[in-house]
C-alpha cells in the first residue's frame, strides 16, 4: 500500500457549522438528555419533508422496530419487505417476532418491484394471510417507484413503510424522498450523506402513532411524577449534543446531494464507452441524491469480476464494496419466502453478483477520484 491515503467508501462530511450548535449545547449544559436542538431537529426535519411530525432517535434500526410497534404488528404476522438491502431493513420484523417476506427488485430502479410485490399480496390474501406492513427500500439514495406500490397497498388496505435511511435529500415526482409511507425511516449513521455520529428519526402525518413511538422510545414511562411503566419501552432518543450536529448536517444537505451526484457523473462519463460496465440508472420520477455510486460488471465483456475489482482497489488502499447481499441469500433468512421479480428471473440476486460501490464522499477530491478512475480503466482496458 506504501504511503497512499485511503479513500473511503462514504465518509463523513463536516461543514464547520457544527461547533455553533455543538457549543450552545455545551453553554447550556444540555448534553446527554432531550433539549432544545432535539426539538429544533425534529421540526427541521418535519418542515424538510413536508410531513407533520418527525421523531429523532439513536438510529434507523431503532425508528424501523418502533414503526412496527406503533403498527401493532406482534409474534406470527406477515411484514413484506424489499430483498435487496441492509440486513437493519428486516431485523427489526425479527424484533417483533413476525415473519418476514421478501419482495425483489426492478431493473428500472433496482427497487421494489410492484410485479412481485402484485403476487406477493394476490398469493397472500389467498391463503388468508394479509401482511401487517409492506417495507418498502429506496436503495442507494433513489426512491422506489411508490405510486404503483402506494396503490397496491391501499388496494389491499396494508400500511407502506418507508425506508428513506440511504435516499434522504432525494424526490419522487418532486416530493421530498421519505414522505410516501404512513411512516418514514432515516438514519444519520456516520457513512450516510448527513450524519450526527449515530442516529435516526421516525416521520409521520400520523401525529397519535408518532406520538405512542415516542413514549415507547422514552422507556414508556408514564405521565406521572414517579417512574411508573405499564409495558417495555425502550432507550431510543437521540441525544441534545448528537441533534446539534444533525441540525448544522441538514443545513448544508442540498449541497451534499449535489457534490454527490457530481461524484456519480464523472464515474459514468469516464466508463460510459466500456462494454460490460453499466451504472444504477435514475429513474425519470425523480432525482437521485446518489449516496453512493454503483457499477455492475459483467466478467465475461470485461474479463474481470467485482470481487477482483474490490480486492484490487483495497491492494491501492481504496474501499469499494459489493452491492447489499440481499436477504433471501442471507443464511438468517434462509428459509423465508420470496418472491422474484418475474418467475425465474431474480434482479437482486443478479445485482449482487455484478454490483460494486465505488467510493463516493460528498469530500472526494476531483484528484483522488481520477486516480480511483484510473485505476479501474488500467484493469479493464488490456
Amino acid at each position: 500500500m506504501g504511503s497512499k491515503k485511503r479513500i473511503y467508501l462514504s465518509p463523513p462530511h463536516m461543514s464547520g457549522k457544527e461547533q455553533k450548535y455543538v457549543e450552545e449545547a455545551f453553554r447550556s449544559n444540555w448534553i446527554a438528555p432531550l433539549g432544545p436542538h432535539v426539538d429544533g431537529f425534529e421540526e427541521e426535519l418535519a418542515s424538510f419533508l413536508k410531513v407533520k411530525c418527525a421523531l429523532a432517535l439513536s438510529s434507523g434500526t431503532a425508528a424501523m422496530h418502533l414503526a412496527l410497534l406503533a403498527l401493532n404488528i406482534k409474534q406470527g404476522d406477515l411484514v413484506f419487505c424489499s430483498a435487496l438491502t441492509f440486513t437493519a431493513t428486516a431485523n427489526p420484523i425479527l424484533y417483533v417476532g413476525a415473519e418476514p417476506v421478501f419482495i425483489d427488485s426492478e431493473p428500472q430502479s433496482w427497487n421494489m418491484s410492484s410485479l412481485a410485490l402484485e403476487r406477493a399480496l394476490a398469493e397472500a390474501i389467498t391463503d388468508k394471510l394479509k401482511p401487517k406492513a409492506v417495507i418498502v427500500v429506496n436503495l442507494f439514495g433513489q426512491s422506489a417507484d411508490m405510486e404503483p406500490l402506494k396503490k397496491l397497498c391501499k388496494n389491499y388496505g396494508v400500511p407502506l413503510v418507508e425506508d428513506a435511511a440511504e435516499s434522504l435529500g432525494a424526490t419522487y415526482r418532486g416530493r421530498p424522498s421519505g414522505s410516501f409511507g404512513k411512516f418514514g425511516i432515516l438514519s444519520f449513521n456516520g457513512n450516510k450523506i448527513i450524519t450526527t455520529a449515530g442516529g435516526g428519526a421516525l416521520v409521520s402525518d400520523d401525529l397519535e402513532s408518532l406520538e405512542r413511538a415516542r413514549y415507547l422510545a422514552s422507556q414508556a414511562r408514564q405521565p406521572v411524577k414517579h417512574y411508573e411503566h405499564n409495558e417495555v419501552g425502550y432507550n431510543y432518543r437521540l441525544s441534545n449534543i448528537l441533534a446539534a450536529i444533525g441540525r448544522a448536517q441538514l443545513e448544508v444537505l442540498e449541497e451534499r446531494v449535489q457534490a454527490r451526484r457530481t461524484v456519480f457523473e464523472r464515474y459514468q462519463q469516464a466508463f460510459k464507452d466500456m462494454d460490460g460496465i453499466s451504472f444504477m440508472p435514475e429513474a425519470g420520477y425523480g432525482r437521485a441524491n446518489r449516496w453512493l455510486s454503483v457499477m455492475t460488471i459483467n466478467p465475461e465483456l470485461c474479463g474481470t469480476s467485482k470481487d477482483d475489482l474490490i480486492e484490487i482497489l483495497e491492494k491501492e488502499n481504496i474501499e469499494a464494496r459489493p452491492v447489499w447481499k440481499p436477504m433471501q441469500l442471507q443464511p438468517l433468512f434462509a428459509d423465508k419466502k420470496y418472491y422474484a421479480h418475474r418467475e425465474g428471473i431474480s434482479i437482486s440476486a443478479r445485482l449482487f453478483e455484478q454490483g460494486l460501490c465505488l467510493p463516493s464522499g460528498s469530500n472526494l477530491a476531483e484528484v483522488e477520484q481520477n486516480r480511483i478512475i484510473e485505476i479501474i480503466q488500467s484493469v479493464l482496458v488490456k
